[in-house]
């Protein structure tokens, strides 16, 4: 039992991650899943809900009493001393085996649980990579902004120096500069923050440092939107939680009409018996115990109205759960439009700031040439500069927010 457990627990480790093509990310995921102890507190509620099954479907426990005469009654082998009696229950046909069925339902609600559980932790580790990969870009498009201001600022000294420039133009790039100092340290202390809660995540030590490659890949959506949604109400792990709940309850009423049904006892006395004074006794028959097999009984559910409301209440509660289903399936399906309009809005985001990050270095690079020739322009130059920090940034913002919805739909469709 115990090897098949942790073969099922690497089993639904392993599970879900044919969805992620990147290395770094994939060995994050893995370690999280393996290391995560909320994840770990919802796979042991699962196999204590298995625990439930073989509980629910055995027999109640015999009876076994012991009586002693203090006064003997005298019979016609020998006084009666001890009496000795058993009696085991017999549940009607069927009974034990539905209550299984109860159990084994609400176990799998437990599975669905920790699926669900697994599922969002991928997401939130995803997540939480990508906005350490958003703000690693802005750390590295700030001091590659930061080397392109000193050039600036070095070619506005020397213009100054020679005459054909302004002071005016130094200190604004020192302007510049001071300002994006501040950013940079702003975003190397965000780092810190959201490097300690994606290695919470992972269980891992605070100070871990997490890998981001150069360049996030392109996540690619293969499904229309119509498929997703099909994938979600046939998938999603809270539905199939509910959907198991639904049929817990068609199993309880189970229950509930044999439970109303007769059951049954068997048992046996022994009595022992002693030696009787009686000369006209043989040696055989003088204090020969007394056994009595089989005694059977039956146990007659004779008030009904507490079964009929069993019933009663296990049919309202699985209709309840059949609307819950319902409202769930229409919150889903408002999330994913929601999250799908997130990533087609990415997508435009993409094509929109690759072209004008490109223009935006064009001007750049025409406006220096300008600058260095006749020292004019200088606000222009620092105006497109400013763009050319935002679009680089607009444009991973893009990249990452689009493998993050990317990701939330992953989530949903229960991957």
């Amino acid at each position: 039992m115990k090897t098949m457990r942790q073969f099922l627990s690497l089993l639904l480790v392993l599970i879900g991650f044919s969805a992620y093509g990147q290395t770094d990310l994939d060995a994050y995921l893995v370690t999280a899943a393996k290391n995560n102890p909320g994840l770990k507190a919802k796979f042991n509620e699962y196999l204590a809900a298995l625990e439930k099954v073989p509980q629910v479907g055995g027999l109640p426990d015999p009876t076994v009493a012991f009586g002693y005469f203090i006064l003997p009654v005298e019979t016609r082998v020998g006084p009666q001393q001890a009496k000795f009696s058993a009696n085991q229950m017999f549940p009607w046909f069927g009974t034990l085996g539905a209550k299984k069925d109860v159990a084994t339902e609400m176990a799998k609600q437990k599975y669905e649980v920790f699926e669900d559980a697994r599922s969002r932790l991928y997401y939130d580790v995803s997540a939480a990579y990508f906005n350490i990969y958003l703000v690693q870009k802005g750390i590295d498009i700030t001091k590659e902004n930061l080397s392109i201001l000193s050039s600036l600022k070095r070619l506005a000294l020397v213009r100054f120096e020679a005459g054909t420039g302004s002071a005016v133009d130094e200190l604004r790039v020192s302007m510049e500069v001071a300002d994006l100092e501040n950013q940079l340290a702003y975003l190397q202390d965000s780092r810190r923050v959201l490097e300690v809660r994606f290695n919470n995540l992972l269980d891992a030590e605070d100070d871990a440092l997490v890998l981001v490659p150069d360049t996030l890949w392109d996540y690619d959506l293969s499904m229309d939107r119509t498929t997703v949604m099909d994938s979600i109400v046939a998938q999603n792990h809270q539905l199939k939680r509910i959907e198991h709940k639904i049929t817990t309850w068609e199993k309880q009423q189970t229950v509930a009409k044999r439970v109303g049904l007769p059951s049954f006892s068997v048992g046996l006395d022994y009595t022992m018996v002693g030696k009787s004074g009686n000369p006209a006794l043989s040696g055989a028959e003088n204090g020969r115990d007394i056994l009595m097999f089989p005694k059977v009984g039956i146990s007659i559910p004779l008030y009904r109205k507490k079964y009929t409301a069993m019933v009663k209440e296990a049919s309202l509660k699985m209709e309840a759960a059949q609307f819950e289903k319902e409202e769930k399936v229409n919150q889903l399906s408002s999330l994913f439009e929601a999250t799908f309009r997130d990533y087609a809005d990415a997508q435009r985001r993409l094509v929109l700031y690759r072209a004008q990050l490109k223009r935006a270095e064009s001007s750049l690079n025409i406006l220096m040439t300008d600058y260095s020739n006749d020292g004019k322009n200088f606000e222009e130059v620092l105006r497109m500069e400013q763009k050319v920090l935002k679009y680089a940034l607009e444009l991973d913002k893009a990249r990452a927010d689009k493998n993050a919805a990317g990701s939330f739909i992953e989530y949903l469709t229960g991957k």
